[in-house]
Order: structure tokens, then sequence, then C-alpha cells
């Protein structure tokens, strides 16, 4: 493995932490969060903080969400576990490129090998239903937590200037507090799935580009959310779709408001876009 692109993932998850640290601040591992994110900035040709000579590839997408969590939603359906089983430790990169290549390109290769996450599956995207990528190819990898490369990071971004806290924010930072704060006199007015929704811990995470979330929820249990197409593989919604939604999905769009996580569209809001 080139030390080249172990520096540029780690250079990029850096500039993550200080410039974008709203990712990791609904989770008890930011490292964990602000690699996964440096990622798909990198192979989408969307890094501030690396050379302009880091190889690109027109037309790659990531995603990533909890391995076991795709298992849950798809297993019966795709042939993506007959070799490896559901890793309930381990992230599941999917990675779409063109299919008029050949091979997988060798930058996703590289940076996925300087990350640590090995290469499980690969084949045609329409075959797995995902026709949002029909004409498409996609890669997955599998990358267990509390890997050793999160131990680099933190070392360097506890020798940073402004110190990244536990809970991803900056030291000394309170705006999340106070939001809390400010809305705490308006929770008895919150219909209880609402209410629920903001005030149970969860853990929400981008799934995949187009509107799809993980949320982890206190209960242990992992659901996915289309934030777009309003469903949740949870039994609330599965069973009695409220009106509103689940309290999975109204967590969902409270974090994208507070612009905690990234937009449907991969996208981290501007200062701008969480103060309108």
């Amino acid at each position: 493995m080139s030390d080249r692109y172990l520096t540029a993932v780690l250079t990029e998850a850096e500039h993550v932490a200080k410039n974008y640290d709203q990712v990791a601040q609904s989770t008890e591992s930011p490292t964990h969060e602000y690699l996964q994110y440096a990622v798909l900035r990198l192979l989408e040709g969307q890094s501030e903080a690396v050379a302009e000579r880091f190889p690109q590839v027109d037309g790659v997408t990531v995603g990533y969400g909890r391995d076991k969590s795709m298992f849950d939603s798809w297993g019966s359906d795709v042939e993506w576990w007959e070799t490896v089983s559901p890793r309930e430790e381990c992230t599941r990169f999917r990675l779409f490129y063109p299919d008029d290549r050949t091979m997988i390109p060798r930058v996703i290769i590289d940076v996925m090998a300087a990350l640590g996450a090995w290469r499980v599956w690969d084949g045609n995207a329409a075959v797995c239903g995902s026709y949002d990528h029909c004409e498409r190819r996609e890669v997955h990898y599998l990358w267990p937590d509390d890997h050793p490369v999160e131990e680099l990071l933190q070392e360097r971004l506890q020798h940073a200037d402004g110190a990244v806290a536990p809970d991803g924010g900056q030291t000394g930072d309170i705006r999340d507090r106070m939001v809390v704060a400010e809305q705490a006199t308006q929770q008895d007015a919150l219909e209880p799935r609402t209410r629920r929704a903001v005030d149970e811990p969860m853990n929400v995470s981008l799934l995949a580009k187009g509107g799809r979330y993980e949320v982890a929820s206190a209960s242990g249990n992992r659901y996915d959310v289309d934030i777009i197409g309003k469903s949740c593989t949870c039994p609330d919604w599965q069973q009695r779709t409220p009106e509103g939604g689940c309290k999975h999905m109204r967590r969902v769009d409270y974090e994208i408001k507070q612009g905690r996580v990234p937009r449907p569209d991969g996208r981290l809001p501007t200062e701008l876009d969480v103060r309108s």
C-alpha cells in the first residue's frame, strides 16, 4: 500500500473533522465517521484538502452503511453475503463506477487498501436492484470498527489546533446544547413520535445518495430510512404507517435540518442552510 493514499485519506479526514464535524455529532465513533466521509469525498472528486494531482475517475459514487443493517434489508434478494456472512462490526462500502471499465479503477483499490478495507463482492449494479445505477458496476468493501487507521487519525486530531471532542464537535463547542436548550420548553407540546425522535439516543448516517439513511436506535436495532421515498424498515412504519412518519424518519429529517448529516444528495448543508 502506498503511503501516498494513506496520507490522502488521513488529510481529507482531518479536513472533514475541522470543517464538517456535524457528520459525527450523533455517533460514539467520530473518527470512523470522518474517515468514511473522507473516502466518499476523495473518490467522488469533492476533496478540498488533497492536491489536485490525486487521480480521479469520473462517474464514481460512494455509499456506505452497517453491513448487518444492509443484510437485514436485502439479504434474501441479493448475493452479496454468499461468500462472506454479514458482519455486525463492519461498515460496507458500495462503490459504483462506469460499466465501460473492464477492471475496478485503480484509485478505488488503492484508497480502500489505505483505509484497511477488504473487497468482498463486485458485479453489475442492476443485477442487485440498483436501478439508479443500471448502466454501472459496483464493488463492495468491508471495513471493521476500531481499525488502526482510526488511531492514526485521532493522533493527528489531538495535535491539531482546537482538538476534536469525543462527540465529534470542537472542544468547547456548545451549539448542540444550545439547540436542545432552546427547544426544551417546547418538548411537552410535541407529538409523541416527534418527541421520541428528538429525545431518544439515535445514530444517523448516510447509507447512499438519493435519501437513504441508516438509523441505529437506542434499543440496538438498526433501520434503513428512505427520506425521499418516505419509508422505514422499522415495525412501526411497516405495520402502522403513521402520518408524519415513524420516529426514525423524523429523526433523519431533524438531523438533516440541524446540519448533522449529509443531505439526500450526499452533500453537507452550509451554515446558511442550517440557519435558514
